[in-house]
Formats: structure tokens, sequence, C-alpha cells
């Protein structure tokens, strides 16, 4: 933004001037959705604060040339035009519309000649418009014209977003509109810091000579090089991801995350200009160089987090798992000495997996234990990375949330599996088989039988659900040890994996994941730390090691290891099952 920028926010009542639609526009064209929209927002927001969207002009002698907001603004001016019939003591709207190649339409933008709205497709839109207008007062008339005309007046803002001549403005109102990239928060903060008029030689320099404007153009580069810097840094994947859950379809711009969190944003409020209009607020009580240094401090605090190996697991885990959102986690920061900070942060770790009763009796398949299973396992996972070498591993929080292909889907899943939860198909059917024949006869020596028949049965144009079923049985028994129906919905049997929808993939038994998790770890996939150490047999003592088979000694290994990471948030050890029996 190299050129000079007027940028302010006017309460609707204080529009004043001529504007005029240049020919590169096409006429007004807001239908009844459009039009009621802006009525019922700004009637329902009653006497807070309501700000619209911007109104893009570039001035041009005596008058405006108006380069975006020709929807907005001609639907005030009819607000206006119905509002005075109605009640003909209020005034005259203040601003006028006219247009470069549309001479008729200003004339008819004053009158409103029902009869004529056939002539043109201009007057079609605007006569319709109008309608819309008188509809939606006459539910309550007397009542909506009063409240309508107060709130333009003391309550309903616009962004007044103003270029100066020597700006193209075919180029601007391409951008904005054709292009569709319209004005985000972002951008007009920016502005604020650009604007000669905003950030003027005698904001910094009461008095001050015209020398001094040199240093403040030098003051304004160095600011929009600091701002690119930080919307660069945003949009390395490791470090967004780790401040957020959210993708870019809530923030147009990375460094919007840091507006928000200065402003106050709450992750429900969908109002588009909202950050905007609380900075718009604060450069009327503080000075635009402290504001400034508010947003850098923002952004090197959440810099010093990510680059903090400690902060950086425990804060991410607590936005990774909702515990809480980045702006609560900021808030509990201030004003607190690190070692306070960092007893909040253990605090709502210890909370957050803090259950009534022994993690050992959840199970996988009542929905509200599936939440605090994978909750605590997405604690270990964090936590072992975290704990396994200061600053020489850390946890790839974008990879757990976004892959190329857009957000993950994480899932708990069972290690080994011994159900058939939706496989109705025939696909689904011999693909399981195909799965589990090469472990079939891994595990059965010499004796290839059963590995022969599932064969067999692949081969077959059709295959019928009991013949499967029969297999399916005699090859989990051969795959299973001796106990594991009884922990198959335990946490001991639980891990995070990424199987999506594959139904053959998610029923298969453990050596047909452990392979398939080989081969994905050998593409470069990316798999959670844990479930990769669980399928390599990593927790299980060698003496006990069978490489085929997840049973008994696997599940103690692996309930202990959890008990052993997370010992500082546990309210108490996960139960190993020698202990149950034990009992």
């Amino acid at each position: 933004m190299n050129s000079e920028i007027i940028l302010d926010t006017k309460l609707v009542g204080d529009i004043k001037g001529d504007f005029f639609v240049p020919s590169y526009q096409r006429g007004y064209r807001w239908g009844e959705d459009e039009v009621v929209r802006l009525l019922d927002d700004v009637y329902q927001n009653g006497k807070k604060s309501y700000c619209l969207q911007p109104v893009v002009i570039r001035k041009k002698r005596n008058k405006y040339e108006l380069v975006d907001g020709q929807q907005r603004l001609t639907t005030l001016y009819l607000i206006y035009r119905y509002m005075k019939n109605v009640n003909p003591s209020f005034d005259e709207p203040s601003f006028s519309l006219t247009y470069e190649t549309r001479d008729k339409s200003e004339t008819f933008l004053k009158e409103i000649d029902m009869e004529r709205r056939e002539e043109n497709i201009d007057f079609w839109f605007i006569a319709n418009a109008y309608q819309n207008i008188k509809n939606w007062f006459e539910q309550d008339l007397q009542i909506r014209v009063w409240h309508m005309f107060e709130y333009f007046r003391e309550d309903v803002k616009i962004i007044w977003y103003e270029v100066d001549e020597s700006v193209d403005a075919i180029s601007l109102f391409t951008r904005l509109n054709i292009g569709k990239i319209p004005l985000t928060s972002a951008e007009l903060v920016k502005a604020m810091f650009l604007s000669d008029r905003t950030h003027s030689v005698e904001q910094i320099f009461p008095g001050g000579q015209s020398t001094e404007a040199v240093f403040v153009r030098e003051r304004q580069e160095e600011i929009s090089l600091q701002w690119d810097h930080m919307e660069r840094e945003l949009h390395n994947d490791f470090f967004w991801y780790f401040l957020t859950n959210e993708d870019n379809v809530r923030y147009q711009t990375r460094i919007d995350l840091v507006l928000d969190l200065i402003s106050q944003k709450q992750k429900d409020n969908r109002e588009k200009y909202y950050t905007f209009f609380r900075f718009d607020e604060m450069r009327k009580e503080k000075p635009l160089d402290e504001i400034w240094r508010k947003i850098q401090q923002t952004f090197l605090i959440l810099k010093d987090w990510f680059e903090n190996h400690e902060m950086y697991h425990k804060i991410g885990y607590l936005i990774a798992s909702e515990t809480l959102n980045l702006q609560q986690i900021f808030n509990l920061s201030e004003n607190k000495t690190k070692d306070e900070f960092r007893s909040i942060l253990d605090n709502s770790i210890r909370r957050s997996i803090s259950i009534q009763g022994n993690y050992s009796e959840l199970s996988y398949e009542k929905p509200q234990d599936y939440r605090k299973i994978s909750t605590l396992l997405l604690l270990f996972n964090v936590e072992s990375v975290r704990q396994n070498g200061e600053h020489t591993q850390w946890f790839p929080f974008d990879k757990l949330k976004f892959s190329k292909n857009g957000k993950v889907a994480w899932s708990l899943e069972h290690i080994h599996a011994q159900q058939s939860e939706g496989m109705r198909t025939q696909e689904t059917w011999k693909e399981w088989l195909k799965l589990h024949i090469p472990s079939v006869r891994a595990v059965s020596g010499d004796e290839q039988i059963l590995a022969g028949r599932m064969q067999a049965a692949l081969d077959k144009e059709k295959l019928e659900r009991t013949e499967f079923e029969e297999l399916q049985q005699e090859a989990i028994e051969l795959l299973s040890v001796r106990g594991n129906m009884e922990y198959l919905h335990s946490i001991s049997n639980m891990a995070l994996l990424n199987c999506s929808d594959n139904a053959a993939l998610n029923n298969s038994a453990f050596d047909v994941k452990r392979n398939i998790i080989i081969e994905m770890d050998k593409r470069g996939q990316y798999i959670p730390f844990c479930t990769k150490m669980v399928f390599l047999k990593y927790y299980t003592p060698s003496a006990d090691n069978q490489i085929h088979f997840w049973g008994q000694a696997d599940r103690i290994a692996y309930v202990n290891s959890i008990n052993m990471v997370l010992a500082d948030y546990l309210r108490e050890p996960i139960a190993a099952e020698r202990e149950e029996k034990m009992k």
C-alpha cells in the first residue's frame, strides 16, 4: 500500500457527499434476501455497536467515486427514502448517488415511481428493493421506523476506506469484486498504520516539521515489512497448527489469529469486521505506536511458546484436545510468571483426563468413554514425544490435524480386532481375506490348508457370507492368543490410527495391521508415535515378544508405559490385567 489511505468508521447517519457509480460497474442488483438480511441484522442488533462492510471510495474533484459498496449504499439510501416518506419530519438522505452512464437511474432513485419499474433492469431491481423495504417496515411500521432511524444515527457504522486519486480504480474494483478478494479485518487494521491521516507526523512528533515526515514514511514501511514477516511466519504449518485446529476457512489471512487474540473475538462471533471495529475503538484511546507494540508483543509471545519445547507440547496438546483454545490460554498467561503459567497448564492437562473411576474400566463401545480414551491416548503420544529427548523431537500437530488432502480423521482403533463391524459386501470380505492370507501363511508354518482355502474363496466370482464368516473365524483363532476377547474394547487394546472408512483394515488382526502400518511408514505417511511403537512391539519385553500376536504381555507392557509417561497427570495408575486377576 504505497498510496495514501484514509481509513475511518462513520455512523450511517453521518454519511455525506455526492457518490457517483462509474461506468465499469453494473447497476444495483440486490434481491430480497440481501435487503432483508441487512435490515434484520441492524434491527436485531439493537443498541449495540454494529459495523457494516467497507465502502471503498476514491475522491475525484468534489465527488466520491464509489469503487466498492454500491449495493449497500444504495440500499441505505432507499431505506432513508422510505423512512422520510413515512415520517416527513425526518431529514432527507444526507448523501446522493449519481451514475456516470445511467442518468435516468438517479432520477428514479429519488422518485421511486413504481409504474416505471418495467422500463429497464436497473429500475426493476431498485423498485423491488424499495418494495421489500416497505414490506419489512410494515410488519411493525411506527416502531421499526423510529428504531431504525435511531440506530443509523447512533449505533450503526460503515467502514470508510478512501484511496487517493493515484490508485487505479478499475484494478481495485476488479480485485474486490471480480477477483472475489474482499477487504479483510487484517487488511483494514494494517491500513490504520499505513494511513497518513491516522499515523501523522503530529501524532508522533507534536509540532513536528516536514523533515520528520520522512521518518513517518520510513516507519510505515518498517511496519509493512514486519507485518508481512509475521504473516509469512504464520504460514509455516508446523507453527500454525500448533496454535489452532482451524484451517484457512475461518482465517482469511493468518495474522487475523493474532489480531483476534487482542480484540478478544470469540469463536462463535460471526461478525466479519468485529476485529477491525475493536481496533478502531482502541486507536481512539491509545496512540497507534502503542497498539502496534501490542501486536508485536502478542506475536512474540506465541513465537516464544512455539520455540519452547515444554510449552509447545503442553499448549499444543490442550488446543489439539479442545480442552482450551488459544484465546483462553493467552488470557490465562497474562500477568503470570513462567512458573505460575506452567502450573496452570499442568493443572489444565490433569483436568482434561480426569475421570471418575479407572481408565481400565472404560470401554470403546460406550460413546461417553470413547472421547475419554481418545484424549488420554493423544496426551500419551504428545508426552511420549516430549519426554523422548529435550529439543530433539517435536510432536507434529500439523500432521495430526491436516494432510495435503484436508482434515485428517483420526480415530480410536483396535490394536487387534476380532469383529466384523461394517463388513457386509463382497468387496470388503474379499479385501479382508486378501489382507490376512500372508499372515496366516506366516504363522501356520508348513500347514497351509487354511491359507489355500482362503485363496480359493478369494478367487470365487461370488463368495457366500457363511463361507466367509467360517474362514474369518478360523483365521482369527489362528492369529489370536487366548484372553483377547475379554479386553477387546479396553484401553489396553486401543491406539490412535487414521484408517478412515476401510472396514476390512479396521477389522483386521494385529499382524495384518502391523504389516500395513509398516508399509504406510515406508511411504512417509504419518503414524502417531505411540501407535508406531505399539505395532513395532517397542513396549513389550523381548522375552515375551511374539511378533505376530498381541496378547496379555503386550497389553500389560502397553498400560505400564502409559502409566509411566503420564505419571504426573493421572489421578491413579491405570490397572494392569495381572493386578486385576490377582484380586
